[in-house]
């Protein structure tokens, strides 16, 4: 049987960073990291020989380097604000030269470049290191605790948001730093909504917005959906996790791949439906702009798009939790942090850690917040006169903190430390979106692959 085509547009990116709120919510957030694997037989060794290595370093001996290289791909358009942030820290520490280096499009091309460059001089001294793969360098042995760089630094660890710092934590020590930080929100045009006769509001379930499909179909143009997504790396897997989680489902119990259980395939089914069966959704190649341009009336977005998506709609943009699905819901986190090559000279190390350590402090995170839509990773900065302010003029910037605050999940293990499972989990997902592929098929053909994955790169360092 045929398979109705799917429109298909513009551009998909990465999903950036956020999450701003109050003290309070802050204090509130109880999100932890992801319990995982204890690094302790043969290439483990290495890595924790390596680690050992770089945790005795007496850093009071060691004089920075005068020149570091910084890989970023600029999260969320933020590549002026980064060579502002470099500039001011020039200014404050002109004895270090930062040169920013556009490393990839997005957190995926990023890891390539930096893996394939791992035995050679091509190495950064500071590196984006994403949700999906800063484990992988970990137990690729390819960066270094930050532990006793930091404490040498008087790094204020204990005002990084306790979720996030807590992310990159193993055996006791954090292998990068937060930097920005997201989950994926509901954004939806206020004024598509009042022509629809919709309250003011994003849908509470899913099953609420296939009620409201009708009366949006009218408001969009007759080639396109009201739901308009993006596919793609570290992307499609990113909101999917969502509609898998709001079915009860989940990629994996631990190390063991459920992408055959009843839950997982019945939202493989409800996704399917939504392309090619109900109409509700449409593959957008770059999914913010064919909402800002009305192309769409709603779709998923990392927070960390918010203030790109206020600037560029000429509409009232609404934002909203992630609806639930019939067994409840969640929304993960994501983004990615700034890692240290542990291969990279001492100098080199020590400048750029502080370079990392500014980065992350209250000032500059909240400035990278204000223009980006990330989150400031600083409680400090959370509860700054400046985020505040933020907060009043743009309200629907509280929107992620709270959804923060009371929808948060861990990610599922295999998603983030096994190497590959992400883009094999995308494979799977858009072969339903985009072809149609009943999802007990699609998950088949992709479980085995994500299971020699574990075995080969993951089981051998536990």
């Amino acid at each position: 049987m045929s398979t109705p085509s799917v429109p298909t547009r513009r551009t998909p990116g990465r999903p950036s960073p956020l999450v701003l709120g109050s003290l309070a919510a802050v204090g509130a957030l109880t999100l932890t990291a992801c319990a995982g694997p204890s690094v302790t037989t043969d290439s483990a060794a290495a890595a924790a020989g390596e680690a050992s290595q770089t945790a005795t370093t007496d850093w009071s001996q060691v004089e920075p380097a005068s020149e570091i290289t910084w890989w970023s791909n600029h999260p969320g358009g933020s590549q002026a604000v980064e060579e502002e942030l470099v500039a001011r820290f020039e200014a404050e520490h002109p004895e270090i030269d930062v040169n920013l280096v556009t490393a990839g499009a997005n957190y995926d091309e990023i890891a390539q470049r930096f893996q394939a460059a791992s035995q050679t001089d091509e190495l950064p001294d500071l590196v984006i290191s994403s949700d999906v793969w800063w484990f992988r360098y970990h137990l690729n042995d390819q960066i270094m605790p930050l532990d006793g760089v930091f404490e040498h630094l008087e790094v204020d660890v204990e005002d990084y948001v306790p979720a996030f710092y807590g992310d990159y934590e193993y055996e006791g020590q954090h292998w990068a730093a937060p930097y920005a930080r997201s989950t994926p929100l509901f954004y939806y045009n206020t004024e598509m909504w009042e022509a629809a006769g919709l309250p003011d509001r994003g849908p509470q379930t899913w099953a609420e917005l296939a009620e409201w499909q009708e009366a949006l179909d009218a408001q969009v143009p007759a080639d396109s959906a009201p739901l308009g997504l993006s596919l793609g790396p570290s992307w499609s897997a990113w909101w999917f996790k969502n509609m898998l989680w709001g079915h009860g489902g989940q990629y994996s119990d631990e190390w063991e791949t459920t992408l055959d259980t009843p839950e997982a395939l019945a939202a493989g089914e409800f996704v399917r439906g939504m392309f090619h069966e109900s109409g509700l959704a449409t593959v957008s190649e770059d999914a913010t702009v064919d909402f800002a341009t009305g192309t769409v009336a709603a779709t998923i977005g990392s927070t960390g798009s918010l203030k790109g998506i206020l600037d560029a709609a000429e509409f009232e943009v609404g934002t909203a939790y992630l609806p639930d699905g019939p067994a409840g819901g969640g929304t993960p986190t994501g983004g990615t942090g700034l890692a240290i090559p542990a291969s990279r000279t001492p100098e080199q190390q020590l400048a750029a850690a502080i370079f990392l350590k500014f980065l992350t402090e209250t000032e500059q995170t909240a400035y990278f917040s204000q223009n980006t839509g990330y989150m400031p990773v600083r409680t400090s900065a959370i509860e700054s006169p400046e985020m505040q302010a933020v907060y009043a003029e743009a309200p629907q910037f509280r929107t992620a903190v709270d959804q923060l605050n009371d929808k948060a999940r861990s990610q599922d293990w295999i998603r983030v430390f096994v190497p590959g499972a992400d883009q094999l989990l995308t494979e799977g997902i858009e072969q339903i979106v985009l072809r149609g592929t009943d999802p007990a098929e699609a998950f088949e053909s992709i479980t085995p692959r994500i299971e020699t994955a574990y075995r080969e790169n993951v089981e051998p360092y536990l």
